[in-house]
């Protein structure tokens, strides 16, 4: 048996267990977090020596196990897990961009956080016990690390019931209640640094009240991992720190010293680019000349070239953070809360359903939008969900959009963690299926970056979908707010000494302190997400950014109205075109047919894209040709009708049997008048009163409770 060590605390009137034991017992440390019936296994290990990279090297990987839903899914050919789904990278950065900033940068060993699904339930994400569970691994393990931390989940009641807020609500909450937004926030003691929002019309001040209660739940399980530290933890490890040779950096500095300002300083971000580049040319020729004295051939001091970036980076920082805290001089000579140049149009192209640039400074968003029927919903199968996506957002972020020479390989995490961000942003606004059938894509692809290009997918998704006819709610947009944040003694930030500023761009976002994205309507907060370079910010840094963002979102929304003031109220001649209709669920095996024969045989007779037919009895027919699409409705209209005694139907005889005679009743139905029904008095011959062909008014007498004889009356029509 294990020996096993056990910490439990409360948390939103759950236990959540902190278990440690010999389990992957070669990693630095590893636990067992455990949440509701959700288990999760977090491990953390560092190399044994330190590498020749010029950055800190952390990986985190967060692993989907089908097995942990009682799931055996995968190709029919390959029953096991795969490629990370997009749900698992989301879950992964989410925790990494929570770890990340409490890490000396210096460090060069490489560390590796693995949190592993082991059994999930239907009501706990894993993802609040996967980041309790790897901060929890970092801090007993001897690792360093400047931890701990912890996030939770957050909803804002909607007015029905009352608002206030929820930590950590049930899966089966947020779905049945839709919250006035749904946010994952985490941090460490008082600081928040990192935040994940989705919402509709979320008010900043809620947002904000929200955040405090956060913190709260923050706090607590961050004593409750000190303590378990203070029990159990390892010594921290003493590890090489990656520090550049001081005669070489005393020589940058100096060289850079009345030459840098200049150069970093342009009104465009190619202009800052060509003048650094030049800039660096000439400081290389400078250490060469001072260090490469040749001796025989050979340099006396062979110079670490990787470490002359790195020196003119940090100069580069130390510079713009100067310049913004001291003289609130930006590197464009904008104001703190000023947003650059905005432009944009639609319909760039005639035969895509929808389309629009929208550019904001040297950042250039161009978005596609295509409809298509139901079918083409997206299928999700994951260790969490089952189920259909209708609105899919994909970005595309191309090397040339920042003059770089680079290789295409899909969607990496910057990709996919960008591109749930703009739809999470979007989705709240879409109509509802039943007034807008359509399954839609929309495509950012960054044809320029300059900061934020996720942002400005917001501004140009919106107005895509829109001069693709899509009836949104509202127009969104999106701005990007960052931090210059002073230096304490100690080298730390100092957070009561900083400057917010509004759509950061090149220096200001690489060299920044944090990059707040928000993005929303007129009436409030859609969508936001929060990274941060320092230990975490006060409730006040955030309380002004996202007052700011406010302003620059007003803003912005004034150009996107400009350029396109609602949707188009006519699709394009390129979208298919969709009928729907509700049948009884009883009537859809009719509708589909032994083998599907019937529904395939009126896709081919109508060369329809497709019907779909939904569990409720929603039908969906799709295609290219009105008259088409409305002769197969008529169609299966007619097959999945229900008759009713009393009702009125007419047809043609079809047939005459000597005891009455057949009528068509449409959708592969008849019914039969019986010679009793024809006429009042006796009948010696059906064809005395009816013959094949005649077209006829009757009454249904009779159905049976399959529906499968139907019985009719003539005579009662003369009545």
């Amino acid at each position: 048996m294990l020996d096993k060590k056990q910490f439990s605390i409360d948390v939103a009137g759950k236990t959540l267990t902190i278990e440690t034991s010999q389990l992957a017992e070669q990693a630095n440390a590893a636990v067992l977090a455990k949440y509701g019936e959700t288990v999760v296994l977090a491990t953390a290990v560092m190399g044994r020596k330190e590498t020749e990279m010029e950055y800190m090297p952390l990986k985190v990987d967060y692993e989907e196990k089908f097995y942990a839903a009682g799931k055996i899914i995968g190709s029919r050919y390959v029953r096991r897990e795969g490629k990370a789904s997009e749900e698992a990278v989301l879950a992964g950065r989410l925790v990494d961009r929570t770890i990340r900033p409490l890490f000396d940068s210096r460090i060069r060993r490489e560390i590796q956080v693995v949190v592993t699904v082991l059994q999930i339930d239907e009501q706990n994400d894993p993802e609040f016990v996967g980041l309790i569970g790897a901060s929890t691994a970092l801090l007993i393990s001897d690792i360093p690390w400047k931890g701990p931390v912890a996030g939770v989940r957050l909803a804002q009641k909607n007015a029905a019931q009352g608002g206030g807020f929820v930590i950590n609500p049930d899966n089966s909450f947020v779905m049945e209640n839709v919250p006035v937004f749904d946010a994952f926030v985490s941090g460490s003691k008082d600081r928040i640094n990192m935040i994940e929002l989705g919402g509709l019309d979320a008010q900043e001040k809620d947002i904000l009240a929200g955040f405090v209660e956060a913190q709260k739940e923050i706090n607590k399980l961050v004593e409750f991992q000190l303590k378990i530290q203070k029990e159990i933890g390892k010594a921290k490890a003493e590890v090489t720190l990656s520090e550049p040779d001081p005669e070489l950096k005393s020589a940058v500095e100096s060289y850079l010293s009345d030459k840098l300002e200049a150069a970093v300083y342009r009104p465009t971000k190619m202009e800052e680019q060509h003048a650094v580049t030049a800039l660096r040319n000439d400081l290389i020729a400078h250490v060469k000349e001072k260090f490469s004295v040749a001796v025989d051939g050979k340099e006396v001091k062979p110079v670490n070239w990787k470490a002359v970036d790195f020196l003119i980076e940090e100069a580069i920082n130390d510079i713009v953070h100067k310049n913004v805290l001291e003289k609130g001089r930006r590197p464009d000579g904008r104001s703190t809360t000023e947003v650059r140049k905005l432009d944009g149009e639609v319909k760039l192209f005639s035969r895509t359903h929808g389309s629009a640039l929208f550019v904001r400074g040297n950042t250039q968003a161009l978005a596609v939008t295509t409809l298509a029927a139901p079918g083409a919903e997206q299928l999700i199968e994951t260790m969490e969900t089952n189920g259909k996506r209708r609105f899919m957002l994909h970005y595309n972020f191309p090397p040339f959009s920042v003059g770089e020479v680079g290789n295409f390989r899909g969607a990496g995490r910057r990709e996919i963690g960008h591109g749930n961000l703009a739809r999470k942003s979007l989705e709240r606004l879409l109509p509802s299926k039943e007034e807008f059938p359509y399954t839609i894509r929309v495509v950012s692809e960054i044809m320029s970056s300059n900061g934020s290009s996720s942002m400005a997918t917001v501004c140009a998704s919106a107005l895509s979908m829109m001069d693709a006819g899509v009836p949104l709610k509202k127009p969104a947009a999106g701005i990007a707010m960052g931090l210059m944040t002073g230096t304490n003694p100690d080298g730390s930030s100092d957070v009561n000494h900083f400057k917010v500023l509004t759509d950061i761009q090149g220096p200001e976002d690489h060299h920044g302190d944090m990059d707040l994205k928000v993005a929303g309507t007129d009436d409030g907060v859609t969508g936001m997400q929060m990274d941060v370079k320092v230990d975490g910010l006060t409730l006040e840094i955030l309380k002004q950014g996202l007052e700011d963002a406010r302003n620059a979102r007003i803003h912005i929304l004034k150009t996107v109205k400009a350029i396109l003031p609602e949707h188009r109220k006519e699709l394009s001649p390129f979208v298919p075109k969709i009928v729907i209709l509700k049948i009884s669920p009883e009537k859809i095996g009719a509708v589909i047919g032994p083998g599907g024969k019937v529904i395939n045989g009126l896709i081919e007779k109508y060369k329809l894209a497709g019907i779909d037919i939904e569990e409720d009895g929603g039908v969906f027919i799709s295609g290219m040709v009105q008259e088409d699409v409305d002769k197969a409705a008529s169609d299966i209209r007619s097959i999945a009708r229900e008759f009713k005694v009393g009702e009125i139907v007419e047809g043609n005889v079809i047939k005459i049997l000597e005891f009455g005679a057949i009528v068509d009743l449409g959708g592969g139905k008849d019914g039969m008048i019986h010679v009793s029904e024809l006429k009042d008095g006796f009948v010696k011959k059906v064809e005395d009163v009816l013959k094949v062909g005649d077209f006829v008014r009757v009454k249904i007498v009779k159905v049976d409770e399959d529906g499968g004889r139907i019985g009719l009356s003539l005579k009662q029509m003369a009545k």
